[in-house]
């Protein structure tokens, strides 16, 4: 234990906090084997069992909650000294995590959130998990339960509705030809859509929402996709009617204690105004053009 290093901690939070090997590989640019040789040589070095494994991920046990824990406390920690000396310096970092689809918006209009003359780095995170902010691993996040900490406040957005899509002028052609996120990667409700209403008829699978759209662009299949994603697109059309069980309210959420801090309320003011602007097609009111 004494030989451990930090980067063996890390990947283990990378795959507590993506529930498995596939996410963690994402965010940690290592290959889902090296991620899964990397957390049993951890296991052994420690001597205990800290997941669960199974078909639909990695689950932690109780002494894997509690190594968890301790961890993000150090991380906690350490993040407050760095925010700190950047603060001595006059730069400042602002962490957001949201899903795949609000990021691919925020980078389509990245200048309405941060532009060069501002004092502090954004730092970017993808992820369809729920923003944990209670131990300062994210500063702002967007979540789609209003969130019951009370050390965070939260300012509601609108709502995001979904629909399953096609590539336009394929009419029937695509019938029962679904594309879907493996089971182990669905960890939302729109994901998880196909595995419960048209398992029998997936036709491919992937391991990212991100690679839903170009499928669905070249003709691949159907897939289940927020409205303001492929009402957008001028190459896909709704195949039926939303999906209305899967719509959801939008919540921006941060710290209770961070509120004050201008380059975090700068963010979070931007990011409303952008997601308020969109909130038409959030909703699933299609463009006039459509």
């Amino acid at each position: 234990m004494k030989d451990m290093s930090w980067e063996a901690y890390r990947i283990f939070l990378d795959v507590a906090r993506q529930g498995g090997l596939t996410g963690a590989a994402q965010v940690s640019g290592l290959s889902p084997a090296t991620v899964g040789r990397r957390v049993l040589q951890l296991e052994e070095a420690i001597g205990r069992p800290l997941f669960l494994r199974s078909q639909t991920g990695y689950r932690l046990t109780g002494d894997g909650q509690a190594l968890f824990g301790q961890l993000l406390a150090m991380e906690a920690v350490v993040r407050g000294v760095e925010s700190w000396r950047q603060e001595g310096q006059g730069a400042s970092v602002v962490r957001l995590m949201a899903g795949t689809w609000v990021t691919w918006l925020i980078c389509e209009n990245f200048s309405a959130i941060c532009t060069e003359r501002d004092p502090f780095r954004l730092d970017l995170s993808v992820s369809e998990r729920r923003a944990t902010l209670a131990h300062r691993e994210v500063d702002v996040g967007i979540r789609a339960i209003q969130p019951s900490e009370p050390t965070l406040v939260s300012r509601l957005a609108g709502e995001v509705a979904y629909a399953a899509y096609r590539r336009k002028n394929s009419g029937e052609a695509l019938a029962g030809r679904w594309l879907a996120v493996s089971q182990e990667d669905a960890v939302s409700a729109y994901l998880r859509w196909p595995h419960e209403r048209a398992e029998g008829t997936i036709a491919v699978l992937v391991s990212r929402p991100r690679s839903l759209l170009d499928l669905v662009r070249a003709g691949a299949g159907l897939a289940v996709l927020p409205c303001f994603v492929g009402d957008l697109d001028p190459e896909l059309e709704r195949a039926g009617e939303e999906i209305r069980a899967l719509r959801h309210p939008q919540w921006i959420v941060a710290n209770g204690e961070d509120r004050h801090r201008r380059d975090i309320r700068i963010v979070c003011d931007r990011l409303f105004r952008l997601l308020k602007s969109h909130a038409d097609l959030f909703a699933g009111k299609r463009p006039s053009r459509i």
